[in-house]
């Protein structure tokens, strides 16, 4: 999806900066053209000042997606979720982060997690950078508990991984 949104705003590289903010946090465009989570509105100046950008700026980006009826709809659907990983550790939770070669590439996120699930680990979350979006997506996978060494062994040679780390 960020290609075609990305193409949309190529001409206003700081609208296309309030987009990408959106996105990361999951934010939504509601019908009267404000910036919300679910019921709660966020104040366009506090997402400027976030981005370096002026209010006016939000304001407007907000404006061109409302009038654009994919943007809008998929803008008034985006949802947020709740992301464990810098939590995990505080509650006893393993986290594994996948480095692949290529994010695009079919297969890595059911290999990684077979390989956690036959150990005998249970995934309590899956979270996958969107590679069309990110430069450097990444897989985090929060398992039960911390997985051992010779896991991550097993890990390293899927095909498509460049790289783990677990914390």
């Amino acid at each position: 999806m960020w290609e075609p949104i990305r193409n949309k705003f190529e001409k206003y590289p700081a609208q296309e900066k309030v987009v990408k903010l959106l996105l990361e946090r999951g934010f939504q465009v509601n019908d009267a053209g404000k910036v919300v989570s679910g019921g709660i509105e966020i104040p366009h100046v506090q997402i400027g000042k976030e981005i370096n950008v002026d209010r006016r700026v939000v304001d407007a980006t907000a404006k061109h997606i409302i009038e654009d009826e994919t943007l809008f709809d998929f803008f008034r659907h985006v949802k947020s979720i709740p992301f464990l990983a810098e939590v995990a550790p505080h509650l006893d939770l393993g986290v594994v982060i996948i480095i692949p070669d290529d994010g695009a590439e079919v297969g890595i996120i059911s290999g990684v997690t077979s390989v956690i699930a036959d150990a005998g680990y249970s995934i309590r979350q899956t979270v996958s950078d969107d590679p069309y979006f990110n430069e450097e997506p990444r897989l985090t996978i929060i398992t039960d508990h911390k997985i051992p060494g010779e896991l991550v062994d097993k890990i390293r040679e899927i095909k498509g991984v460049k790289g783990v780390t677990i914390h």
